[in-house]
């Protein structure tokens, strides 16, 4: 297991994104509404994505590989990498990462839609 490490960028957009979900959840549920919204939905696979990263960082269904665009905010040597929250999806949301700063931790840089 990994321990997690948030940017403040990270953290705020995963709060947002959790705080918009449960408002949902809450105007759905008032409403009698069975079936999730989008907000619900996308929350509900960033959740699953990181938690995958937690245990397993090369898990198959997070599709992970390099990313060159952003640099490694411990080492510019080092890596980042790209995980899947969304896959065949019109701005599929992605979760961008590395590893450090120490050994068994994972720093999330941004959950961000794909370009």
């Amino acid at each position: 297991m990994f321990e997690l490490k948030w940017t403040t960028e990270a953290s705020e957009l995963y709060k947002d994104l959790e705080q918009r979900a449960k408002l949902s959840f809450a105007n759905r549920k008032k409403r009698s509404q069975t079936k999730s919204s989008k907000i619900e939905g996308l929350f509900k696979q960033v959740y699953k994505t990181i938690t995958l990263l937690k245990s397993n960082p090369r898990h198959p269904s997070l599709n992970t590989h390099e990313y060159d665009s952003i640099e490694n905010p411990y080492n510019p040597k080092e890596k980042i990498f790209e995980a899947y929250a969304q896959n065949k999806t019109p701005g599929a949301y992605r979760v961008f990462w590395c590893y450090g700063p120490l050994q068994q931790q994972i720093t999330i840089l941004s959950i961000t839609p794909h370009p």
